[in-house]
């Protein structure tokens, strides 16, 4: 971890502005499941290439109950699904059949077009179980928008660590603080798991201009200002700040390069073009995407 400059002092017209924009989720509802969504928000649309951010419980089922996200199509994205708690069981139109744990992470790009579906296992339920984690959309730059639907997922153990004075960064795509990510990417981007012991500082690098956190657990400091969990943080582009953990804290980093123009977001769809959208629209509604092997006998209709 590279050393920053020293912060704004708190009470300057720097400290006051170092967070652009604090966004607080508001409640949706996925397959029975409730989740937090921060992005897309009136007050930010994306950070960096990401375009949609759910927080994913903490929750608990009973017995014979979990994640039930049916067949659904995407394009024009990547979804990213980091678990904390528990397990998702993910099958997709490539014949893809993966289960996901805390730590791992799944990469799923849909370019022109994926079905896919999450689901907890059969064997999951056989018991009581916890979930919790956060999913979010990467858009594709405009000249990949329409690349082939691919899959790919790497371990917990298959994720760089950086340890440094009670700070621990798994990172899970893109470069930060001197290593890589083995998950593939399609644009200047980075996305972090950070784990900060009461007290630890981190630099907030400044190598990407649009940057922001999204608080977990734990109180933390950043320009003499105090935030709690489910906040994110919306940075001001290239001020060099660091992360003060006022009590044990859990966040994560994540941001990139501005989207090289406006991206349009209908339901599971995301595109520059208006008419690719439409066209979606009409090719899901026709059955014209393919099915995902191993959970045929069920599907998400097209909203109305």
């Amino acid at each position: 971890m590279s050393r920053q400059p020293e912060d704004p002092a708190p009470g300057d017209s720097a400290a006051c502005d170092a967070v652009e924009t604090i966004i607080v989720p508001r409640v949706s509802d996925i397959g029975g499941f409730e989740v937090r969504r921060a992005l897309p928000s009136i007050k930010r649309r994306m950070v960096g290439p990401f375009i949609f951010f759910d927080q994913m419980g903490p929750a608990e089922f009973i017995t014979g109950k979990g994640l039930d996200v049916r067949p659904h199509p995407h394009i024009g994205l990547s979804t990213v699904t980091y678990l904390y708690e528990g397990e998702i069981f993910h099958r997709d139109s490539l014949g893809s059949a993966q289960a996901i744990r805390p730590g791992d992470v799944n990469w799923m790009t849909a370019g022109r077009g994926i079905v896919h579906s999450e689901r907890t296992a059969p064997e999951v339920r056989a018991a009581t179980s916890d979930l919790f984690g956060i999913q979010t959309w990467v858009a594709l730059p405009k000249d990949r928008e329409e690349i082939a639907p691919t899959f790919t997922h790497h371990g917990k153990a298959d994720l760089p660590v950086i340890s440094d004075n009670g700070a621990q960064v798994r990172l899970i795509i893109g470069e930060l603080y001197g290593e890589r990510s083995p998950t593939p990417s399609h644009s200047q981007t980075f996305y972090a798991d950070v784990a900060l012991g009461a007290g630890a500082r981190l630099p907030v690098d400044i190598g990407h201009e649009e940057r922001a956190i999204y608080t977990l657990s734990g109180e933390i400091e950043i320009a003499g200002d105090r935030f709690g969990p489910g906040q994110l943080l919306v940075l001001r582009p290239a001020d060099a700040l660091h992360v003060t953990a006022v009590s044990d804290a859990r966040f994560q980093l994540l941001g990139g390069e501005p989207m090289d123009g406006r991206r349009y977001v209908w339901w599971n769809f995301v595109s520059s073009s208006k008419e690719r959208i439409q066209q979606a629209k009409a090719e899901w509604k026709a059955g014209r995407f393919d099915i995902v092997p191993g959970d045929e006998e069920e599907f998400i209709p097209l909203p109305d």
